[in-house]
């Protein structure tokens, strides 16, 4: 058996579902007991390599106590819910792992709304604290136990710099996180701005497709030049007036590549401030309630 950098055990996969059962069924024997690791990745592990060693862990336990709640994930991991109005099993992600552990509704959730609402950056000089919020991303399908009767609101971002480090947080977690979760379902929005009001940049991820990025251009002319322009801010191709960039196997360096692209491209068409900003038509495959608490504009 493995162990932390404190030398408490790692539950194999087996045993993180045994235990994961145990958490579910009878929780009051466990309530305010520290999580328990389930997981350990080495510095620099690739989001890859993360998510394929998550998939064994929380295969494990969705074959022992079945689908969760809610879905999701922060900056350090996935953060996955089995929940009802008297306990919540979370599986966590951390830097360098993964954690089990179960908690009274109520508190944990009351915790979480108050980081929310009075965290963050208060100006755009701040460091915003998009990768300490408990989870950026969260996905209800309707699954067995009981959703929330309250949703925050998410975190705004204070600046364009910092939305750009909420998009690369957000895209990044996809990619290590969702697959496993979902499958092959992809999730996506778009942008628009009140600066340039109709034009739209969508942003997807999907295991099979990777990651795309892509913007209505069908109003620019059509010309070598525009086309030089569209390529030095970083696009890649262009299908019938949109311009495109497709990463297919992404990493953390792709991600943040791609949110630069974004960020890039509604400044150069008149965007200043994050609040002009709205994450539209935001699904994961039509099925359910995307949240993106962490993705730090109005949706």
């Amino acid at each position: 058996m493995e162990t932390t950098g404190t030398n408490q055990p790692i539950l194999r996969p087996s045993e993180a579902a045994e235990f994961a059962m145990a958490l579910h069924e009878a929780p009051g024997a466990y309530l305010g007991y520290g999580p328990v690791p389930v997981l350990a990745h080495a510095p620099h592990t690739t989001l890859r390599m993360r998510r394929e060693a998550f998939r064994e862990v929380y295969g494990a336990i969705v074959a022992r106590i079945g689908e969760p709640t809610l879905y999701g994930g922060s900056a350090s991991g996935p953060h996955v819910r089995w929940r009802d109005a008297e306990r919540i099993v979370l599986l966590a992600g951390r830097p360098h792992g993964a954690e089990l552990s179960v908690h009274r509704t109520d508190a944990l959730e009351a915790e979480e709304m108050r980081i929310f609402q009075w965290g963050g950056a208060w100006s755009a000089d701040e460091q915003h604290d998009f990768d300490l919020l408990p989870y950026i991303w969260q996905l209800d399908r309707s699954g067995p136990g009981e959703p929330p009767t309250e949703r925050t609101a998410g975190r705004m971002a204070s600046s364009l710099r910092h939305f750009e480090s909420a998009l690369t947080l957000l895209l990044t977690a996809w990619v290590e996180q969702l697959a496993v979760q979902v499958g092959g379902d992809w999730a996506g929005f778009s942008l628009t701005s009140g600066a340039d009001r109709g034009r739209q940049i969508h942003v997807s991820y999907a295991l099979a497709e990777g990651l795309q990025v892509s913007v209505d251009d069908r109003d620019g002319e059509d010309g070598e030049e525009r086309a030089r322009m569209m390529q030095n801010r970083g696009w890649h191709s262009c299908d019938r007036g949109w311009w495109q960039a497709e990463f297919p196997e992404p990493e953390r360096a792709e991600a943040a590549e791609a949110a630069r692209l974004a960020i890039a491209e509604l400044r150069a068409r008149g965007t200043r401030e994050p609040k002009e900003l709205r994450a539209r038509d935001v699904s994961c495959k039509d099925r359910g309630e995307l949240l993106l608490p962490g993705l730090g504009v109005r949706h």
